[in-house]
């Protein structure tokens, strides 16, 4: 992903307890963070400002920003296309959409089958592949420039797939099944996990 200059302005949709925030911040960018869920707002808020992070609706702020991100919060949203309009128009005429989801076409998805814990079941309501990703940010009239993995995600995913199968000895072949997953994914580009930066189309 390439790096975006400092002292640009970032909104972190869906910000979860601030880290990312903090980080941004720390290295000199203009940060504004949402969160619907109190407890987790007011950990953001002591990490980066009480004004910085906010329970508002994005229709409701009155700013336009270099970058949005969303890292793995676009699989929860239930008005989906509603958000991502609102999202295209609170982007600078230049501005980046950087989106983290799950990919439900990796091997350790295809391993776990049921069990694939990136499916979450009920909390994910969307699943999403580098098609699908494509075929809905096209009708939006927006073009996805680059797709990065996580390449983590295949670990963490499968540790708590093994988990959910009931294999309390199951962290030797999560690990396994993590390597393979990542292996496979060189030639496939199929990562458990992948970044999309997005841009309006001229």
């Amino acid at each position: 992903m390439n790096k975006i200059a400092s002292g640009k302005t970032i909104l972190d949709y869906g910000c979860g307890v601030g880290d990312y925030l903090e980080f941004m911040q720390k290295n000199g960018y203009n940060v504004l963070g949402m969160e619907p869920n109190e407890s987790a707002r007011k950990i953001a808020q002591s990490k980066v400002g009480e004004q910085k992070v906010v329970s508002t609706e994005l229709k409701d702020i009155n700013q336009k920003f270099d970058v949005i991100t969303l890292w793995h919060v676009l699989e929860h949203i239930p008005n989906l296309n509603e958000i991502i309009e609102q999202l295209k128009n609170h982007l600078t005429e230049n501005g980046t959409l950087v989106i983290a989801v799950p990919n439900h076409k990796s091997y350790d998805a295809e391993y776990y089958g049921q069990y694939w814990a990136a499916y979450d079941v009920p909390r994910h309501l969307w699943h999403f592949s580098a098609d699908s990703m494509h075929k809905l940010f096209n009708n939006f009239g927006m073009k996805i420039e680059t797709i990065n993995p996580m390449k983590l995600d295949s670990f963490y995913v499968s540790l708590l797939s093994e988990k959910y199968k009931g294999n309390k000895l199951g962290f030797l072949n999560a690990i396994r099944v993590g390597i393979q997953s990542n292996m496979k994914a060189k030639k496939t580009g199929e990562y458990s996990s992948l970044i999309y930066t997005i841009k309006i189309q001229n």
